[in-house]
Formats: C-alpha cells, structure tokens, sequence
C-alpha cells in the first residue's frame, strides 16, 4: 500500500481522526510517530515522513508519542464502541466509572480517548443520546407525557430542561411543526442577493438568502408567522452585517433545532478559522462519527442559520468547494471576504 504524501500532509493540518489507523506520522527532529490527529503543535513539513503503521516507523527508530497513542488506536476503537453500546442500552446515562469500566480503561484515559475520538464527552453523548430517543419518541408517542416516559426519563423535569436546549422550542411545539410559536421575519437587500431573517422570542431560527417567508412556512408549517422588521430590533441589522463581513464573532441568541449529530457538525463548523475549510469527512471525524462524509454534507444543508453557522467553510475532500443552498458564487465570496479580512 502506497501512501499519498500529499493527502496525508492535508490530514495532519486537518487533524482528521478519520485518517487514524491508515497511516502514521513520523516526525524526524523529534524521533517520534503520531496519529494523524495528534493535537501536538504541527512539525515543519520538511521534517515530516509518512509511515504506513507504527512497526514501519519503528523500524527506522523512532517511537510512539505518548501524547496520542498512536499504537492505541484498534483497543480505544474497540473500548469506546462498548462504552455507546453501554450507552444506547441504558435508560439512565451510566456513571463515568460504568463506562471506564466497560471500555477495559481508568475514568482519566477513557474520558479523555472518549472525548478525542467523539469530540464531546461521555456525559455529553449521553445526554444526546437520550434526547435523541426523546426526539424519536416525540414523533411516534401518543403526547409528550408518553414520550418522556419511552424516552427513559423518570420525572417531567428532566425530560423539559433537556429538550429545549435541543430544539429550541418546547418538545410539543417542535412536535407539531412550531405550534403556539410566534416567528417574526424580515428581507434585507444585500450585494449577494436578499436576505431572510427570522426569529423567535428566544433568538434567530433561520437565517437565508431568500425572499420572502416560502420555506419558513415549510419548516414551521404550524407557527404564527408574522412579517416585519421593526419586530426583530437589532438582530436583522446584525445578521445583515455577516454578509459583508462573515468572519466576524458570532455572539447573537439562536433558536435552531437539529439532532446531535448535526449540533456537533454545526459545532465543528463554527470552530473553523474564518477564511479557512475543512472537508466533510474532517467534519464528520471532528463530529464523532468517522466515515459519515454524506451525512456531515447533509447537516451542513441543515443549517437553517447560514452565515452565523459557516456552512460555507465546507468543501469536499477532493479540495474542491462542493454544492451551497445558495450557489457556489456566494459561497466563494463570503470565503474570500473572509481571507481577506483575515489578511487585512
């Protein structure tokens, strides 16, 4: 098996966990071999040679950081599926020491392999594990009363402080396509075309460029739909403002819903350096599920806050920009405004 220099050099800058296990990274001033997604700082290229599994960089000498592990990987694959099989089968988000347990490691280390292979930790995934189920059974229970019940939890409490956080609006509105919502919407004129914004009490739940409020009724068929933009206050002009400069801090209230896996796509997308991409199959390692390219290109086209969440920063893994809801040429002017303001 030959490996692509080039390809690999890519992976390392991206830290792609999806490339962990396919080779490793030698790195001659220091005499030791990483996983690709090592979070060290990154050696100067000239000093960097691509192995295809640690015997062949021991083989010249070197030795395995004790940073990343990279000699690890098969065990900590093999101990984290069992900790999310442990996770998935329980209604009760096991303790970290059940997980620990589980996955054959101390609490320390499997915290932290945990957190380096999904990107969230274990309480995290449990949390959006359960949630999830909650979202499933909010589809098919007969009321939410039913729903939090299927979903695992023991008391109403628990079940309405998690799922908001989620969804954004209450488990029955988001059950029943916004009803007893209020979403208030304007169009602004920009240079890249119109541009919607809408909002609810708690903050922005979409943001396109579109012109008028045809997909807004689509996604919240049940809500009350008002225009106006006085009705918004600050936050059109805000929004507004990312068109001509999208890389600027993103600090305004959102109200969007999504599974968890598109919340850590999303996630994964605002941590990205303005002016700069990443892959969809680097989104979907950063996301916790390597090999998900499709459907970390799917939550991208989920997003319903283009802008304050930078769907544009995607691209394909062959370098190349990939499709935008909006066009390709809006896509390349809001990176390249981002470059430049970020080389201004």
């Amino acid at each position: 098996m030959t490996i692509d220099d080039d390809a690999a050099w890519r992976s390392v800058l991206a830290r792609d966990r999806q490339a962990d296990g396919r080779f490793v990274t030698g790195v001659l001033t220091t005499g030791i071999y990483c996983r690709p997604s090592c979070a060290a700082r990154h050696p100067r290229r000239e000093n960097v040679r691509f192995f295809i599994d640690g015997a062949a960089a021991r083989a010249t000498g070197l030795r395995a950081c004790l940073r990343c592990r990279p000699d690890d990987i098969a065990a900590d694959e093999a101990g984290i599926a069992r900790a999310i099989a442990l996770i998935d089968a329980s209604e009760e988000p096991p303790s970290l020491d059940m997980l620990a347990d589980a996955a054959g490691y101390s609490p320390f280390h499997f915290h932290r392999i945990f957190r380096r292979a999904t990107g969230v930790t274990p309480a995290a995934y449990a949390r959006a594990a359960r949630a999830r189920r909650a979202e499933r059974a909010l589809r098919e229970a007969g009321s939410v009363t039913e729903a939090l019940y299927d979903a695992g939890y023991a008391a109403p409490a628990r079940f309405y402080a998690d799922v908001p956080d989620r969804l954004g609006m209450t488990p029955s509105a988001w059950r029943e396509g916004g009803r007893g919502e209020t979403i208030r919407w304007a169009v602004a004129v920009t240079d890249l075309g119109p541009l919607l914004v809408a909002a609810t009490e708690r903050g922005i739940c979409r943001v396109a460029f579109e012109p008028d409020d045809a997909m807004l009724r689509v996604h919240f068929p049940n809500a009350t739909i008002e225009s106006g933009g006085d009705a918004l206050g600050g936050l059109l002009a805000e929004a507004v403002a990312f068109v001509t400069e999208p890389g600027r801090a993103m600090n305004l209230p959102l109200d969007v819903q999504g599974t968890a896996f598109q919340q850590a796509v999303w996630r994964e997308l605002s941590r990205i350096p303005p002016g700069e991409t990443l892959s969809y199959a680097a989104l979907a390692a950063r996301a916790g599920k390597p090999g998900a390219a499709r459907a970390a290109g799917s939550a991208c086209g989920a997003n319903p806050v283009a802008l304050l969440i930078p769907c544009h920063r995607a691209k394909r893994a062959d370098g190349s920009l990939g499709g935008y809801a909006y066009g390709l040429p809006v896509k390349e002017k809001l990176l390249e405004r981002e470059l430049n303001r970020r080389t201004a």
